[in-house]
């Protein structure tokens, strides 16, 4: 499909809105807080229409002082605090974000970004806004960034009600066993399978393939390719769409990354190219070059890759372990890593054609055509902000592409043997560690997303780890309670 951030048929001008929302009484609104949670309200028409002819409307800026369960953060922080008053900020509307949510009687819908009232300049922490920036400077250098998303859920015959009454264990999964790409499984919750299908294209989120994964009650949905903020914003609306089908066949769809210590992890996998000032992939090779390859590849596994792809893939490696909070959030989220190659998913800085260990996944001639070369990040869990992985890849890449970077490792393909192995980085281990990593003065993700962002996102990092090193788990009670 053509790449474009704006939906077919939304408002161009505040005459067209008006028409647009002729026969409706009310609009809902919604941002994204740092941890990829949708925080918005309905609106009259009258006060939406004036908020789009304007700057925007007035939000509490505490949905960045606070967590996903809306608690304070362990130190105030510069967004929104008891010095400020947890002020308003600006939520300007984006009316390219325009749909209808089919599940809602067709209410009109649309996504805002955040401003700073006094400065008018972008929040530092809006996902939204951080993904913009990375994209206009891929734009700054003749290049448009497309992405695919894929997510693995697990689906629980639950309601949030069951699943707090039961202290969120023994939930019952939606299907029983390991049953990947099985046509047998979608059979015994059929309205609920295709539902997620049919209300995503209703919701303007195009499906590229939709099917049961290994594990019980496990499912993965490939969300189309299209421009970098429109498969960010189909991403983080298809959570809320299968969250909001699930309440009406009595399924609760999760996409913590992992849910059961001895079973595979739910990937969030995201699939990246360029496009050039013509339209074509950046990442594919020229006429001359298709059929052997590139003659000066770094490697055989990149012979099929543009050298622009391949400074790319450089960039994305170099940078992969100070950015690992933007690909990886949450504290569970590193326990699907640590598996690694045994639960499909990579723990270490790696790439390899067609390689499903690695971290990065070239794919490329001969296994597709030249133009759907592209790299899959594989580090992601489920519980990712798309906003944030995203950011991060595309300006790790477009940085590579800047300073010409070399690829300095081989592919994983050649750490089979066990003294090259030794050579492999590991990406950090935890939360704490991958913060750490990021945080640093030195760091890379400072280098390309600035002080603001970093101190902002980290902290709230952060409040995480300190949450989790605070807890008592039923794993520490069982261990220890009779016997230590």
């Amino acid at each position: 499909m053509a790449a474009t951030s704006v939906t077919p048929g939304a408002p161009k001008s505040i005459d067209d809105l008006k028409q647009l929302l002729c026969d409706d009484v009310k609009v809902k609104v919604a941002g994204i807080d740092v941890d990829g949670v949708l925080r918005g309200k309905f609106m009259s028409k009258d006060k939406f229409l004036g908020a789009a002819a304007s700057e925007g409307f007035g939000f509490c800026s505490v949905i960045f002082g606070w967590d996903m369960h809306d608690s304070v953060y362990t130190r105030e922080l510069a967004i929104s605090n008891k010095e400020n008053g947890y002020r308003d900020l600006i939520a300007s509307i984006d009316l390219s974000t325009f749909r209808r949510i089919p599940w809602e009687n067709n209410v009109p819908f649309f996504l805002v970004s955040f401003f700073d009232p006094k400065t008018s300049a972008p929040i530092c922490a809006d996902p939204r806004g951080v993904l913009r920036k990375a994209v206009d400077n891929a734009a700054a250098h003749g290049m448009e960034c497309i992405s695919g998303v894929e997510f693995e859920y697990f689906n629980f015959k639950e309601t949030p009600e069951s699943a707090a009454q039961k202290c969120f264990t023994q939930l019952q999964p939606l299907t029983p066993g390991m049953h990947g790409y099985s046509l047998l499984r979608t059979q015994l919750n059929q309205e609920y399978f295709h539902a997620l299908f049919d209300e995503s294209l209703k919701f303007g989120i195009d499906i590229e393939g939709h099917h049961t994964e290994t594990g019980p009650g496990v499912l993965e949905t490939a969300l189309a390719y299209t421009s970098a903020m429109r498969i960010a914003d189909n991403a983080i609306l298809y959570k809320f769409l299968a969250k909001s089908v699930g309440l009406k066949h009595g399924v609760l769809p999760s996409f913590m990354a992992k849910p059961w210590g001895n079973l595979p992890g739910c990937s969030g996998h995201v699939h990246v190219s360029l496009k050039d000032g013509e339209g074509h992939n950046a990442f594919s090779l020229s006429d001359v070059d298709r059929d052997r390859g590139r003659a000066n590849a770094a490697f055989e596994d990149t012979r099929y890759l543009s050298q622009i792809g391949e400074y790319f893939l450089a960039g994305v490696l170099d940078g992969l372990p100070d950015v690992m909070p933007m690909l990886v959030p949450t504290i569970n989220g590193y326990k699907r890593l640590v598996g690694g190659e045994a639960f499909w998913a990579p723990n270490a800085v790696t790439y390899g054609y067609d390689s499903r260990a690695a971290s990065v996944r070239i794919i490329s001639p001969p296994s597709v055509p030249p133009s759907a070369t592209r790299l899959e990040v594989r580090v992601p869990g489920a519980d990712m902000n798309p906003y944030f992985a995203l950011s991060a890849i595309f300006r790790l890449g477009m940085r590579g592409i800047a300073k010409q970077l070399k690829l300095t490792t081989p592919p994983i393909s050649a750490y089979q043997s066990y003294p090259a192995r030794k050579e492999v980085i590991l990406l950090p281990g935890s939360l704490a560690d991958a913060t750490n990593a990021m945080m640093r003065p030195d760091s890379i993700a400072r280098e390309v997303f600035g002080d603001d962002f970093v101190d902002h996102f980290g902290a709230t990092r952060e409040h995480e780890v300190r949450l989790w090193n605070a807890a008592v788990t039923n794993w520490e009670v069982e261990r220890y309670l009779e016997l230590a």
